[in-house]
């Protein structure tokens, strides 16, 4: 949605969003849509920890805008996987150490712990998924793949839900990124191939292969996709 008052998007640095969110409400046919990050002073430089929200509410058609304060870091790759669950939206921090929660019916931040087990660094990376409404996290290492299920979401209870080999990808585990899971199915996406694992067959598959000398790894562009987020009228 377009934002009349330029100086509200003017973010630190390059002027662009540290985290952005789309969080959908099916039921009441109504979306949000989160722009947040240090916003720029008259000056470009970035204020001490003033961390700025937009909200676009679908129903009044406006944005809305609220200031806090964070000292967080956001990697390129996880500054933009977020996930929506339980009324609010979860991005994982730079460090991996927690994921970092705007509750939209109170608009409030908070933190969330990861697994305890979870290793974050020395060839070990975390991500944000969602699974059958619930949040989910995925570790991947050399050698396996650990996908974890908060089953209870006020006492941050996680719960270890399937460890998988990597070996029949050995040479694809460096370039792979998860997109989407089902209870059934884990999609993940490398330079040019998104692949399926499915937990029940313990099988692999290729699903899609790029054909030509394509730029940007294939994980930049494939998202996650539900076709019964809004009737289309």
């Amino acid at each position: 949605p377009k934002i009349k008052d330029q100086n509200l998007t003017r973010f630190y640095p390059d002027s662009e969003a540290t985290l952005v969110g789309l969080a959908c409400d099916p039921s009441r046919g109504k979306f949000d849509v989160v722009l947040a990050g240090y916003q720029c002073a008259g000056s470009s430089r970035r204020p001490d920890k003033t961390f700025a929200c937009l909200i676009f509410d679908s129903d009044s058609n406006k944005w809305r805008k609220f200031v806090s304060f964070q000292e967080e870091i956001f990697t390129h790759m996880n500054r933009n996987q977020v996930v929506y669950v339980n009324s609010a939206l979860h991005w994982l921090t730079g460090s991996g150490s927690y994921i970092l929660v705007l509750d939209l019916n109170f608009e409030v931040w908070r933190k969330v712990s990861v697994p305890d087990e979870t290793r974050y660094g020395t060839g070990n990376r975390v991500y944000l998924l969602e699974s059958d409404g619930c949040l989910s996290l995925i570790e991947i290492s050399d050698t396996w793949m650990k996908i974890w299920v908060m089953k209870d979401y006020e006492r941050e209870l996680w719960h270890m839900v399937d460890r998988v080999s990597l070996g029949c990808i050995k040479g694809l585990v460096h370039g792979i990124f998860p997109i989407a899971q089902t209870g059934e199915c884990v999609f993940l996406a490398t330079h040019k191939q998104v692949l399926v694992y499915h937990r029940t067959s313990w099988a692999w598959k290729e699903m899609y292969s790029v054909q030509n000398n394509a730029t940007l790894p294939l994980w930049f562009s494939a998202h996650a996709f539900r076709t019964s987020i809004f009737p289309c009228e």
